[in-house]
Parts: structure tokens; sequence; C-alpha cells
């Protein structure tokens, strides 16, 4: 069972800042996914790209493109945890 997004918050250079459900907090590099169909070539946007926020434990962004966390958690490079 994959771990789902609590928080999200988008950083340059088209990464992604997660914080997970067990407070682990991750980068998720976006750049390799750009190309991947049209939904996500939009996200070259800045400003949409800009737009990410949580649906359903997911990253979903303004033009209807999201991410599960079956994606998210495991390719992402895990930085800290919130929990002390």
């Amino acid at each position: 069972m994959y771990m789902g997004v609590k928080a999200v918050k988008p950083q340059d250079d088209y990464m992604l800042l997660l914080t997970f459900e067990n407070d682990e907090q991750g980068l998720f590099d976006m750049k390799p996914y750009l190309d991947f169909g049209p939904v996500f070539r939009e996200l070259k946007n800045i400003s949409l790209f800009r737009s990410a926020r949580v649906a359903f434990r997911s990253v979903e962004w303004a033009n209807n493109a999201d991410l599960d966390p079956e994606i998210l958690y495991p390719n992402s490079v895990l930085i800290e945890s919130e929990k002390k």
C-alpha cells in the first residue's frame, strides 16, 4: 500500500514537494512526465504547473491532469519527516 498525499507545494524546475500521510516529505521530479500525452505537456506552462493541489490522496492540476500515490510515493526522494 502506498502513502497518500496530504500536501503539495510546487517548486522550481518542475519539482513537487510532497507530504505523505505518514508525514514523510519527498521531492518528486515532474520533468520525465511532461511529455506523457497532451494533458501533461500542458504542465510545461509554469502557471498551470503551480496550480497543483491535493485531491483524493493524489496530486491534481487545474487542467485535470493527476498523478496517484502509486507513482508519487515510490518515485519521490524522501527528504525529512514532519514528526520529531
